[in-house]
């Protein structure tokens, strides 16, 4: 294979056309293999081959610096820059990150795993470069489906200010993770039908110069738009008209299944070692939708994603207008909840853990100061879920449970959650966030309560004394397990489901201190800033011992879960041997 040959962007340079289309045609290949096995960002980087080869044919990386928006499309960049090894054999693939990673190349400067922020980090290269009075080119590689990220739109706005060398790459394949939404689309399809000669053009709007490729998978064609802007001295956008999930016939059929996928038998899609059997993802949406059907103020938002809490294509449209999706626009998002539940609407915003801390100005300020009552399932919450240090799930506790006004809940199995959604679509008096259980689904062994109005009371599973365990959610389980383990050493522990992450129930810790020497508190995230700690500042000045466990604060990448676990003492038989340790 050719493309085995290529060390460095320099190689690229000496391909001829069609060498180039036959590169195009081994890399293809290698990604269906490497995903295939591995599971991965499909559609983004099979649409973005011919683009990638002819920006490295054109352009001088690292020289000239390419950054790619979200990086989830950046797989063949890192097959030409020397990292081709990690897709010629499985146990090379997890050499290299899903996302661009700069300890890994100098052709990569930034590590990006969320949406929309290209645009502004390349302009700050640009920017940098200018006031260093250094030259070269600086590309920014955005998706249509990223423009619709607020962030994505102040960068195109600033951009014009520059008045130098930045060139900002479109890639337009007409899908987000599903299908884009909102009025900009409208005039990307304009765009598109006259060959980008339409008079109305969003990004000559904003003060940029524009080129459109509508064969955005052909090199040529790409080559020639490329060389036509390398060096220009202002800003401009390089409009490209791609197929996204190109090379492989079920990702082109069906766009939104093939954005990103676990391991999968090529022939047929299916996926391997699929899992079998309830997932919270599937009971939710079913159960909103009956809501939904009863009471047609409800309305359920997403930002971009309704793939990850089970809003099939099918289950959207039979709500109809009742389902809303704003694009990548988690600010908006929120505060379009907030305006929903202030005009008498009952939302409910669905939002992975990742990506929450995109939309934290508008939880304090749009959504909590103005008290409205929506509802925001927090999903994936978990050190178990996304392990890309980009996608880590490990800091909505300390995130939200300090919002003021912000009911902040935490089920431990499946009818509590479905009773804390039902309750919360109801409630009026103040926003409420659910941290959506993860893994297999659990189904309740002891009534769960329908009304959560009282806020900050939580249950007493199992009553005992000495030893207090407050098992948060996800953690109940291991909660029992350490109970369990105690028994062993003949301690009867409290266990303690605590329900809610954002209050304290100062009556139950007040009465606990009486006959409990040591109290321990579980929760599946960051530990800085979360639950344990509010336990342990309530028992600060008393005799009662608090052990807190959780993760410790720091961007961790591709781990290990067990291996997590360990080496933060996130283990029953480690936290039953430091409680031993404390009691003696």
């Amino acid at each position: 294979m050719i493309i085995e040959k290529i060390k460095s962007p320099a190689d690229v340079k000496r391909l001829t056309l069609d060498e180039m289309q036959e590169v195009a045609g081994e890399a293809r290949t290698l990604l269906i293999e490497k995903l295939s096995r591995h599971g991965g960002h499909c559609g983004p980087n099979l649409g973005m081959v011919e683009a990638t080869i002819a920006m490295h044919y054109v352009f001088n990386s690292p020289e000239d610096k390419i950054v790619f928006d979200v990086s989830h499309q950046s797989y063949v960049h890192k097959m030409l820059t020397g990292r081709i090894g990690a897709f010629l054999k499985q146990d090379c693939y997890d050499d290299v990150s899903g996302y661009s990673e700069p300890s890994e190349s100098e052709h990569d400067h930034f590590v990006i795993g969320h949406t929309s922020t290209s645009v502004s980090l390349a302009g700050g290269l640009a920017k940098g470069r200018d006031l260093r009075g250094e030259r070269g080119n600086v590309i920014a590689v955005i998706g249509d489906g990223s423009l619709s990220g607020g962030e994505a739109l102040e960068g195109l706005d600033w951009a014009a200010e520059l008045g130098t060398n930045f060139i900002v790459v479109v890639n337009d394949n007409q899908m987000s993770i599903a299908e884009n939404h909102g009025g900009l689309y409208q005039n990307l399809q304009e765009l598109r039908q006259s060959d980008g000669k339409c008079p109305n053009n969003l990004f000559r709007a904003m003060g940029l110069d524009y080129v459109y490729v509508d064969r955005g998978n052909d090199i040529a064609s790409l080559i020639e738009a490329f060389r036509k802007v390398k060096d220009i001295d202002h800003p401009v956008v390089v409009h490209i008209n791609t197929l996204k999930g190109k090379g492989y016939e079920l990702a082109e059929q069906d766009k939104e299944r093939w954005h990103w996928s676990a391991p999968f038998d090529i022939a047929t899609g299916e996926l391997k070692n699929a899992f079998v059997g309830e997932s919270y993802d599937e009971l939710a949406p079913t159960r909103l939708l009956e809501l939904m059907k009863q009471d047609k103020t409800v309305c359920a938002i997403t930002a971009g994603t309704p793939g990850i809490w089970g809003w099939t294509p099918e289950r959207r449209r039979e709500t109809g207008r009742q389902f809303v999706d704003v694009g990548i626009a988690e600010e908006h998002a929120v505060a379009l909840a907030s305006g929903i539940a202030k005009a008498g609407g009952k939302p409910v915003f669905g939002v992975c853990s990742s990506f929450i801390q995109r939309a934290y100005d508008q939880l304090s300020q749009d959504l909590c100061i103005n008290d409205n009552p929506a509802t925001i399932l927090v999903l994936w919450g978990s050190l178990a879920t996304m392990n890309d240090v980009t996608h880590l799930c490990h800091f909505d506790i300390p995130l939200l449970s300090n919002i003021p006004n912000l009911v902040y809940l935490a089920p431990t199995n499946w009818e509590e959650y479905q009773s804390m959604l039902d309750w919360s679509v109801g409630y009026r008096e103040h926003p409420v966030a659910i941290r959506v259980p993860v893994g297999p689904v659990r189904h309740a062994t002891r009534p769960v309560a329908a009304d959560y109005s009282c806020l900050g009371k939580y249950e007493v599973v199992e009553q005992g004394r000495d030893v207090v365990i407050f098992a948060l959610g996800n953690f109940f389980t291991l909660g029992e397990s350490v109970r369990k383990m105690l028994e062993e050493h003949g301690i009867n522990a409290t266990l303690i489901n605590p329900r809610y992450i954002s209050g304290l129930d100062t009556a139950l810790l007040d009465s606990l201190a009486a006959d409990h020497r040591v109290a321990v508190t579980l929760e599946d995230g960051a530990i800085e800033g979360g639950f344990g700690e509010k336990i342990a500042r309530h028992y600060g000045p008393s005799a009662v011992r608090t052990l807190c466990y959780g993760v410790r604060k720091e961007f961790v990448d591709r781990y290990s879960l067990p291996e997590l676990l360990a080496a933060n003492r996130l283990v029953d038989s480690m936290i039953v041997e430091d409680i031993m340790k404390t009691i003696s």
